[in-house]
């Protein structure tokens, strides 16, 4: 049976920004039609969007809407919050006014609690993740005949994008989808559509199917031009070689030769844009000492302070002891205010613990991928970005490249060198950031949720060359395919400062977890008898009586290590002690550096027997 069509768009014609995005375009929306809206960034998929809603107005063509009117649910970009509204107030005007009654409340209480949004809450205080997630939970309360979404995960855990996967198997309207979660869009679509030079290129199957379907339509349209080229050369020949007495037939037919090999230089330029990809460039880290961080001990909570004025204790970190070596590849998980950018500002120096140590090592050069794009200034051209000290060259791995060459590497065109960073689409800013970054990454990088708003081409780009980068890695991301493709091992932020160590990439950790929830369900169980049995203590590793004495008087050594630390460093500080004392000064200066050698080896080994 044939599905209903709920909209068309019918050669339509569409500009942005004074220049044409689409031509003679064409295409379908059907009930039941949950469709997955792929394409490079900058290829037009959130405008297409607003030509569905009716935001953005055609050029020319026609959009076809059933006559007696369809619903259009939109998962909004930016949230413009309004003084005095609340979470529950914004996400109730969703509703329709024939659904605001107390029938129909639950509807706003099933969204907010999985995506952790308090209802009393007042919008111009929350966050841009939170208002991005205050935005889809008002899309999904509409419960509209068409919902789009655009990047629905992005400010999502993993437990929130797992829940919002089961509620969208049960939306009943046609969806359409923007996401760079690669595994999200294989749980929830049964149609592609490709945007693709100007047009739209569509498949009937899920995104599951996307690589193997985009594979063969490149190589069927390589296998064209390639056909094409060589009837192209045979007229060509013939025309080389001269016709006695032209006719008028001869010179018609020779015009036509000339406009066949003027089109398919056309096309064959445009089939190289299209398979172009992103040229990262070789990330090759300097030396770094073999403990880059050691957390001893440490512990970091902060108050937060509900709207009603109620203050309250959230703990990141207890008593946190984890070292990170030299090459290791870490992905960092946990929900949202679970501790993770905590963790990182103390890494990296900008934040301290409040009771513990966290010592950083030597040589440590760090480069970190902030989501929020801090370090992009949308005032600035995309040339001034890259060249912030002026000039016409950027340094990339030591190496001298033209900043036009270099942006032409990340599929930008170098005509666009001196356009705004205002005037880039998210997946643009990305790859500008990912630009800036990667041209001196350093031996420890850091990044931030870097997939977010990437096309899948720049994203599996990123993928192959942080496999190959020998420096430490940390990353900080909801995507699960991406994690199991760039990590080794996983930390996860349980939150009240509950933090776990697994081993692999993120389908590791799911396994894990997985298989310790049954035993913990099984301790949990209350007997027939109405006795309860004390759970099971882990079984933990017992230390030899003279490994345990070590371990029992390490922090002993190491508080009388940092204490002639302190003294020594009181000595040399003395800027007469070299004059009046030479002899002690040399003692001093010899005891220095033996110290502290000492002190990292106690708390190296302090960190082993903990472990063990």
């Amino acid at each position: 049976m044939a599905q209903q069509l709920v909209l068309s768009i019918r050669e339509a014609t569409v500009t942005f920004g004074g220049k044409p995005l689409f031509t003679d375009l064409s295409f379908n929306l059907h009930e039941g039609d949950r469709i997955c809206l792929v394409g490079r960034n900058g290829a037009g998929k959130t405008t297409l969007m607003r030509v569905i809603t009716g935001v953005h107005e055609l050029d020319l063509g026609e959009r076809w809407v059933p006559p007696s009117g369809i619903s259009i649910g939109y998962l909004q970009q930016e949230v413009i919050p309004q003084e005095g509204q609340t979470v529950f107030d914004y996400i109730y005007q969703g509703l329709d006014d024939e659904r605001r009654n107390d029938d129909y409340l639950y509807m706003v209480d099933m969204v907010m609690e999985p995506l952790e949004l308090h209802p009393q809450d007042l919008m111009t205080k929350l966050s841009g993740g939170q208002l991005r997630r205050a935005a889809l939970a008002r899309a999904l309360v509409e419960d509209p005949d068409i919902l789009l979404l655009d990047e629905p995960t992005n400010h999502l855990d993993l437990g929130g994008i797992e829940w919002l996967e089961e509620y969208l198997r049960g939306y009943r309207g046609t969806l359409m989808c923007i996401s760079h979660d690669k595994a999200f869009l294989a749980n929830i679509t049964n149609k592609i559509f490709w945007l693709d030079r100007g047009q739209i290129r569509t498949c009937p199957k899920g995104f599951a199917h996307f690589d193997e379907w985009s594979t063969m339509l490149i190589e069927q349209e390589e296998r064209e031009l390639a056909k094409r080229s060589k009837i192209v050369e045979q007229e060509v020949e013939w025309a080389s070689r001269g016709v006695k007495a032209r006719v008028k037939r001869n010179v018609r037919r020779i015009e036509q030769i000339k406009l066949a090999r003027e089109k398919l230089k056309a096309d064959k330029s445009s089939y190289r844009k299209s398979i172009r990809k992103v040229t990262l460039p070789v990330l090759t880290p300097s030396e770094s000492s073999r403990v880059l961080a050691e957390f001893y001990n440490a512990s970091k909570s902060y108050i937060n302070e509900t709207p009603e004025g109620e203050k309250r204790e959230i703990k990141i970190l207890e008593k946190f002891n984890f070292r990170v070596m030299r090459g290791d590849r870490i992905g960092i998980l946990g929900k949202n205010g679970s501790g993770k950018t905590s963790f990182l500002r103390m890494l990296v120096g900008e934040d301290k613990a409040d009771s513990g140590n966290v010592k950083l090592g030597k040589n440590m050069e760090i480069s970190y991928f902030d989501q929020k794009r801090s370090e992009l200034d949308p005032s600035k051209t995309l040339w001034e970005t890259l060249c912030p000290s002026g000039g016409d060259y950027v340094n990339v791995a030591g190496k001298q490249r033209h900043v036009c060459g270099y942006l032409k590497d990340f599929l930008f065109d170098p005509k666009n060198a001196r356009d705004k960073v205002s005037t880039l689409s998210g997946g643009q800013r990305n790859r500008l950031l990912l630009a800036k970054i990667l041209a001196n990454p350093g031996n420890f990088l850091i990044l931030d949720e870097p997939t977010n708003d990437l096309d899948m081409d720049t994203l599996e780009m990123l993928e192959e060359i942080l496999s190959h980068y020998k420096g430490t890695l940390f990353i900080v991301s909801h995507d699960r395919d991406f994690l199991d493709q760039t990590v080794t091992q996983i930390l996860a932020f349980e939150g009240n400062a509950d933090v776990e160590r697994y081993i692999g990439g993120y389908s590791d950790y799911l396994q894990a977890v997985a298989e310790a929830k049954p035993k913990l369900e099984m301790t949990q169980e209350v007997k027939p008898a109405e006795v309860i049995e004390k759970a099971p203590e882990k079984k933990q590793q017992k230390l030899t009586y003279k490994l345990q004495f070590e371990l029992d008087n390490l922090p002993e050594r190491i508080a009388a290590l940092e204490k002639e630390v302190e003294e020594i460093w009181g000595l040399l500080s003395d800027p007469k002690l070299y004059s009046e004392n030479p002899e002690l000064f040399d003692k001093a200066s010899k005891r220095s550096a033996q110290v502290k050698a000492e002190l990292e080896a106690a708390e190296l080994r302090w960190l082993e027997l903990t472990e063990m």
